[in-house]
């Protein structure tokens, strides 16, 4: 009944003021002195001029647009309305009474009046709904600060201005020349630097920041002034998830770690891929974990004849193969209850879907875990891979991208070095058969199972305290969608026999990394949430490393990867050691186990006394 009520005085009040700009044409055109005829010409051809004109609001939509949202598309409907009313009402006065004692300016004064009687309104309505600032509609409403005034900062405070629940104070933007200028009747006060003095002074409830461009030193900074300034703050998503589709310019969030990485957007050569992706079949080992179901995501829209997800996680594999049945109906893929270490599963799964593309993502990564269960690591890390590769090389597959990790750089413990073994092994295999063997290496990926981030995320929920090992450790980090992209980029580029290295920027420190996510919580470091150093842990470097030495790093075709030339290793020698490590983990003979993997990784042993050697430090520092 009330948007009936609406309507009905719209049309009441368009219907008016045809009225009034019928009659104002022809007080115009008699230079407001006019003569009783001329009213009765007047009021004889208003009932005609009145039907006219509402039956064209009627057909032109006229009533479609709601007055808060009056726009240029609006003023451009009434003028069509009020050009084509002007036809019609001519047309019907020529029948009636061949348009005897009607002055032909008339026609022409009519249309302008009735578009400026018709137009004013409802823009003078939407600007008083948007910026009718009275002291009655600002209290109760949430002051905002709006970071950033460029088209986002734009389009946010056109959005917020519609909303009773917010009341914007102002922007704030490092462009020095928009300092005094107005966007939509909303100043910008001055630049970031101000943030902290200008929340105090103007009692700021909240701010958004509106800089989907942001790098991620940008946000660093700004988040730093919005933490100091004490009130909460929310960002816009960034440039990637707005091209993406994968958000949009109203979705607020909460600033997340992601955002304050060293991480430029990463520009993809996506002919290249599809090319490797599109119309093949494409096989994942570990389908379910971190790194594997991101994959999958990210091939799924690149249109696969069909997928395989080869997974020993029953959960893991049920939880990815509902969400891509669900968000790509039309995908072909295979959910394969497997172990990569069971040669039998494997052959059969590779033999009945003969994949074009495998990804090698299964493989355990819990550092200290591994590094009392040697037997485990390297079963599946090193025997797993032996018997991917193998297989994938019986089928006669053409690619198989393997996801090895920075830790498999002068490795200090038994998981790093069975990752470095499973480098080793395939490239050697690379030269021997027609499947192209390709090495992917980088560092940690945010929120992946078992990774610091959900630890912190945990211990702050409970009130702290965050462990970190050590004041001074460093980690690379990327996020899980961009290791992902640049892995399948990896995967297109290689011809076989490669180890690239993804650009991971500047190394982290885990103190920051631990610091930054208590204070994006709302709470302060030291204060509400204590920082526990517990001392390194067996097998942990105070930081890693991207590559050896001596591989000579080279540029490839793209910034953010890079190829590492190593040495080559005899092919006799590595397949001895292979067996030699079967038959130890088939005998469980965890120390000829650890001996063969000192054989592979000469640089195993070594690094191990040196991790050694730190962790008594650590121990020292903790006591001092």
């Amino acid at each position: 009944m009330k948007y009936q009520s609406r309507r009905l005085a719209v049309i009441s009040h368009d219907l008016i003021m045809v009225v009034v700009a019928w009659g104002l044409a022809f007080l115009t055109r008699y230079n407001f002195s006019m003569s009783d005829a001329a009213w009765a010409m007047v009021w004889q051809t208003l009932v005609i001029v009145m039907i006219a004109q509402a039956i064209v609001f009627w057909v032109t939509g006229l009533y479609k647009g709601l007055w808060r949202f009056a726009s240029l598309p609006d003023m451009w409907n009434i003028s069509r309305a009020a050009g084509i009313g002007v036809l019609s009402v001519s047309l019907l006065l020529f029948l009636f009474n061949r348009m005897e004692g009607i002055p032909r300016t008339i026609l022409l004064f009519y249309p302008v009046f009735l578009v400026f009687f018709l137009g004013v309104p409802r823009i003078t309505y939407r600007m008083w709904k948007e910026h009718g600032l009275n002291l009655r509609n600002v209290v109760g409403r949430k002051k905002v600060l709006i970071v950033g005034a460029g088209r986002s900062g734009e389009m946010l405070v056109r959005d917020l201005l519609r909303e009773r629940e917010y009341f914007v104070i102002g922007f704030l933007d490092d462009n020095t020349r928009l300092k005094g200028a107005k966007i939509r009747g909303i100043p910008v006060l001055g630049t970031v630097a101000v943030l902290p003095s200008t929340v105090e002074d103007s009692q700021v409830d909240i701010i958004m920041i509106a800089i989907p461009s942001a790098t991620s030193k940008q946000m660093r900074r700004i988040v730093e002034l919005c933490e100091q300034s004490g009130v909460p703050f929310r960002t816009l998503p960034g440039m990637q998830d707005l091209v993406s589709g994968r958000s949009t310019l109203t979705e607020l969030r909460e600033v997340a770690i992601d955002d304050l990485l060293d991480r430029d957007p990463v520009k993809l050569d996506w002919d290249g891929i599809n090319k490797g992706v599109t119309g093949k079949t494409v096989f994942i080992s570990g389908g379910g974990g971190s790194i594997g179901s991101e994959l999958c995501r990210q091939i799924s829209r690149l249109g696969p004849a069909r997928l395989v997800l080869f997974e020993k996680s029953e959960f893991n594999l049920y939880s990815i193969g509902s969400e891509l049945e669900s968000e790509y109906p039309n995908l072909v893929f295979h959910a394969v209850l497997g172990d990569v270490c069971d040669a039998i599963a494997v052959d059969h799964a590779l033999e009945q879907y003969r994949p074009d593309v495998i990804f090698h993502a299964a493989a355990y990564k819990h550092v200290p875990m591994l590094e009392n269960q040697v037997r485990e690591a390297v079963r599946n890390n090193v025997l797993g891979t032996r018997v991917m590769a193998q297989a994938a090389a019986s089928i006669g597959c053409k690619t198989f991208v393997m996801i090895s990790t920075d830790k498999a750089v002068n490795p200090a413990n038994v998981m790093g070095a069975s990752k470095r073994a499973s480098e080793i092994y395939c490239q050697a295999l690379n030269a021997r058969v027609d499947t192209h063997y390709i090495t992917v290496r980088f560092g940690n990926v945010l929120d992946s199972a078992g990774s610091v981030v959900p630890l912190f995320r945990e211990q702050i929920a409970r009130g702290g305290p965050v462990t970190v090992t050590h004041p001074e450790i460093t980690r690379y980090f990327m996020t899980i969608p961009e290791a992902s992209r640049l892995i399948l980029q990896a995967g297109s580029m290689g011809a076989g026999g490669e180890i690239f290295v993804l650009d991971m920027g500047e190394p982290l420190k885990i103190s920051y990394l631990a610091e930054q996510m208590i204070r994006l919580s709302g709470k302060m470091p030291g204060d509400d949430i204590e920082i526990k150093y517990t001392g390194l842990r067996p097998g942990e470097k105070l930081y890693e490393e991207l590559f050896y030495g001596q591989e000579s790093l080279l540029t490839t075709m793209h910034k953010k990867i890079l190829l590492a030339r190593s040495t080559k290793s005899d092919w006799n020698e590595i397949e001895n050691n292979m067996g030699l490590l079967q038959q130890a983990s088939d005998a469980f003979d965890e120390s000829q186990i650890q001996e063969v993997l000192h054989q592979l990784v000469p640089e195993l042993r070594e690094q191990q006394a040196i991790a050694s050697l730190n962790e008594s430090n650590v121990v020292e520092f903790s006591r001092a």
